[in-house]
């Protein structure tokens, strides 16, 4: 009997703990948020962390001009595809990467990263970059996104993943590949 009451305390505590976790992801103060788009028997996902204006001065104060950011808060935000597709006039082979970015005024590296797991952009290896490139900025005109937003606009195999937060818009072109005939 006594191996039985051991096993059924084993069992509450840990519903207890995986029940505290639990509540804790979803009160936290930038919620995890997912956007996804799909072509034929191409997948895209994005998850990420939405920081939150919150009446803050955000780029080149919150989020420093000229410094690796995470791209949304908490663990950094990754992007997994289910076939290769075209970024920014380059190939992107099938698999999951971290988005970081280094925000600037007239415009944005966007750095996809191989390196998975990781919080924010503390341990960031540029050695194990996979793509740079630099995308302008637009600035929305009376318009201010208190989230930070990530959006996929998409028209059949082109799309652009859109990143929104403030009066700031980046627009990174997509291509899904076509399916190879035999």
């Amino acid at each position: 009997m006594q191996g039985i009451q051991r096993f059924l305390f084993i069992v509450i505590v840990s519903l207890s703990f995986e029940a505290a976790a639990q509540e804790a992801i979803k009160n936290r103060p930038s919620p995890t948020s997912l956007v996804t788009a799909r072509y034929k028997d191409t997948y895209l996902k994005i998850t990420y962390s939405q920081p939150h204006k919150r009446g803050r001065i955000i780029f080149g104060s919150l989020v420093p001009f000229g410094q690796v950011w995470r791209t949304g808060a908490n663990e950094a935000t990754e992007m997994t595809i289910t076939k290769d597709i075209v970024i920014n006039n380059s190939l992107l082979r099938a698999g999951t990467y971290s988005i970081f970015t280094i925000p600037d005024k007239e415009s944005w590296t966007i750095i996809l990263n191989s390196e998975l797991g990781l919080w924010g952009s503390y341990n960031y290896n540029a050695k194990l970059d996979v793509m740079r490139f630099n995308i302008p900025t637009k600035t929305l005109q009376g318009a201010v996104f208190e989230p930070f937003t990530i959006l996929i606009e998409q028209k059949n195999n082109v799309a652009d993943i859109v990143l929104l937060w403030d009066s700031i818009r980046i627009q990174i072109p997509i291509q899904f590949q076509e399916p190879k005939l035999p």
